[in-house]
């Protein structure tokens, strides 16, 4: 488990200004043994300053940082060193060697720990089969995709056997296809060997996709956190708000309130969206007709993701019927909009 408690980080102001700022405000996490957890939010909201002080590569200025009981902050700097073994990270960038090959990158971390050579390359294989890169043990980074080039990085980091995998923006400079490539392999690596993903992000997409939770920073500060389903399918905060709904549009207000009316909103999260049309199926079973009156969803392969706002004409009783129509199709959530919402 890891606890953060009460963490603050300030920095001095650059260019000279005799000030400080706070890129943490008394933050407070706690991230569960084997999740997938989100930290999300716009640019400048902290999110790496925070992944930073989780592995102390920046030292919290009050708080803690706390890994299976253990305060990271507490430790010497050997202990240290030897503790981020089982805390590894990968970067947006990929921060790959260059000048090594495939095989020399991934052996990297265990040289600096003194493994043998030969124990070293044997790992390493091992994990190429992992991340699905066993014929590019003897490449060069340069001769690889960008997908390629971080799958190489994450199986670097899991080359100490880590108990935590911190992923900072790690698909934010590829497509939307590699993305989804990496969050899958991230997936079956959190699934297979049990490894706590913390994920920064600034794109709901991921974490819609891949996280459990999710904590969402503004300024620095923690304005929401909860299982991501609740979050997307009701965000409390206006950061949330924008994040789930980048558009603005799909919001209870977009046309005004028919006499008669029920609103509901339904969020997609991940729902196959290729076996029927929802809506209209709707109307053919149970023979209520509902008015699509904004929408903002996606497909992630035969998936859909997003949310739409539905009027329904008639009594609640009506309403409540096509609602638990709607939320028996497997990662459908549907919530009752009020009127004054």
């Amino acid at each position: 488990m890891i606890e953060i408690k009460n963490l603050t980080k300030t920095f001095n102001a650059r260019n000279g200004e005799n000030r400080t700022v706070e890129a943490l405000k008394n933050v407070n996490l706690t991230i569960s043994d084997g999740s997938i957890y989100g930290i999300i939010g716009m640019s400048g909201a902290g999110k790496s300053t925070l992944v930073r002080c989780i592995n102390m590569l920046e030292r919290p200025t009050e708080g803690s940082v706390i890994i299976d009981g253990v305060d990271m902050g507490a430790l010497k700097e050997k202990e240290l060193r030897a503790k981020r073994k089982e805390v590894t990270m990968i970067f947006q960038s990929f921060n790959l060697l260059m000048q090594r090959t495939c095989l020399k990158n991934i052996c990297f971390p265990l040289e600096l720990v003194g493994v043998k050579k030969a124990d070293a390359e044997k790992r390493a294989m091992e994990l190429l089969e992992i991340v699905g890169l066993p014929d590019k043990a003897n490449a060069y980074p340069a001769q690889l995709s960008g997908g390629q080039q971080q799958r190489i990085a994450i199986a670097r980091a899991l080359a100490t056997n880590p108990k935590v995998l911190l992923c900072d923006e790690a698909t934010s400079a590829l497509d939307p296809k590699t993305t989804h490539q990496i969050l899958e392999l991230i997936k079956d690596i959190n699934k297979k060997l049990g490894i706590t993903c913390i994920v920064i992000t600034h794109q709901m997409s991921v974490v819609e996709e891949i996280c459990d939770r999710v904590a969402i920073l503004e300024n620095g500060e923690v304005v929401e956190e909860g299982e991501v389903t609740d979050i997307f399918s009701h965000p409390k905060s206006s950061a949330a708000r924008h994040l789930v709904y980048p558009d603005g549009g799909v919001n209870p207000d977009i046309l005004a309130l028919r006499e008669g009316e029920q609103r509901v909103r339904v969020v997609f999260n991940g729902a196959v969206a290729t076996e029927r049309p929802l809506i209209a199926q709707l109307a053919i079973d149970l023979g209520i007709e509902a008015s699509i009156l904004g929408a903002s969803t996606k497909s992630i392969g035969e998936r859909a993701y997003g949310n739409m706002i539905l009027g329904i004409m008639g009594s609640k009783e009506k309403m409540l019927r096509a609602k638990e129509y709607l939320e028996a199709v497997p990662d459908v959530i549907v919530e009752e909009v009020e009127n004054d919402a």
